[in-house]
């Protein structure tokens, strides 16, 4: 798996926006949705590497497509 360093949650959410993703709710954590998945984003800054790799994971994209999106 490629290398992905902490991630400013603000920047990782509208990272997630660019491929249609939304926000659907916000809180303590910021809930986006592309219809058919939705993600949890942390509202810590920054967000742990492994964590953000599972996000990235759970949204069925690849870390290397990910960092393209940032």
């Amino acid at each position: 798996m490629a290398k992905l360093s902490g991630i400013n949650h603000l920047r990782a959410v509208k990272a997630f926006m660019k491929i249609g993703y939304r926000i659907k709710r916000e809180g303590k954590h910021v809930i986006i949705t592309n219809g058919s998945k939705i993600i949890t984003i942390p509202r810590h800054n920054p967000i742990n590497a492994v964590t953000m790799g599972f996000i990235v994971e759970d949204a069925g994209l690849t870390i290397d497509k990910f960092k393209e999106l940032l």
